[in-house]
């Protein structure tokens, strides 16, 4: 069951604590069959990871 639509969540790259979750530690992002995301969130997941990234809201890499 994917979390954004059985709650009504919106994705948005500057809610940094929610885009957390579904990264790893070593900044890799998880997989759908991991996050149990549908496809349609998951691709608008990565694209909000990115944005986060690209600002520096979200680190590439852990250290």
């Amino acid at each position: 069951m994917c979390k954004f639509c059985s709650k009504k969540l919106n994705l948005h790259y500057r809610d940094a604590d929610t885009l957390r979750r579904f990264i790893t530690e070593r900044g890799k992002i998880l997989p759908r069959r991991i996050t149990g995301t549908c496809p349609k969130h998951q691709r608008r997941l990565a694209v909000a990871i990115k944005q986060a990234r690209t600002l520096a809201l979200l680190p590439y890499v852990e250290k």
